[in-house]
């Protein structure tokens, strides 16, 4: 998903500035290449603290480009 949020417009993720775009592409980068040397608990972390906001982040924009199609 990380890497797929690098193809998202400039234009749609400054509508959620709140969503760490940036960050989140490279949580890629540290899991794919950390290896052995992940600090489990900094995951742990992120997954109780960030995995909520993103989705709601999501949803909204899946809300919206729904809604923009039926226009069309």
């Amino acid at each position: 998903m990380s890497e797929s949020t690098q193809r998202l417009l400039p234009e749609l993720k400054t509508k959620y500035p709140d969503i760490d775009w940036r960050g989140l592409a490279g949580l890629r980068n540290v899991l794919v290449h950390g290896y052995l040397g992940l600090d489990l608990d900094q995951i742990w972390w992120i997954i109780q603290e960030d995995l909520e906001p993103l989705k709601n982040a999501v949803e909204a924009m899946l809300a919206t480009l729904d809604a923009n199609e039926d226009i069309q």
